[in-house]
């Protein structure tokens, strides 16, 4: 796993990089909050959607809201990056779209979009 560091708007953020699966579950959720605020002590977070497992986007799993409530326990905005359109559950839209009006974690198509919106909320 690599952690890049960007300022934007006076405003770290890491960006997370891997070749394999980050979050699997809630523990390994925990686990990259950890690392990156132990290398970076940044509180905004972006990862690609392919860094998390597919059965996160499946909900009636629930992992998703195990795994996002922890970011919002401990403070951390989270950007998942990625092309969202082949789900076509109407819940998962549902919950895209909820999470796009929070302030907290966002559902974004690009990296750049995503620095934008964790660097001014």
């Amino acid at each position: 796993m690599q952690i890049i560091v960007i300022k934007e708007n006076n405003i770290e953020i890491a960006i997370v990089n891997s070749e394999n699966v980050v979050i699997t579950d809630v523990q390994s959720a925990l686990d990259l909050i950890a690392t990156v605020e132990y290398e970076t002590g940044c509180s905004r977070i972006i990862i690609n959607k392919s860094l998390i497992c597919e059965e996160f986007f499946n909900l009636s799993t629930k992992i998703a809201g195990e795994i996002l409530q922890k970011f919002i326990n401990y403070r951390k905005k989270i950007a998942i990056v990625g092309d969202f359109s082949k789900y076509t559950s109407k819940s998962l839209k549902d919950f895209i779209y909820e999470c796009n009006r929070g302030k907290d974690i966002f559902f974004l198509p690009d990296e750049k979009q995503a620095i934008e919106k964790l660097s001014t909320t």
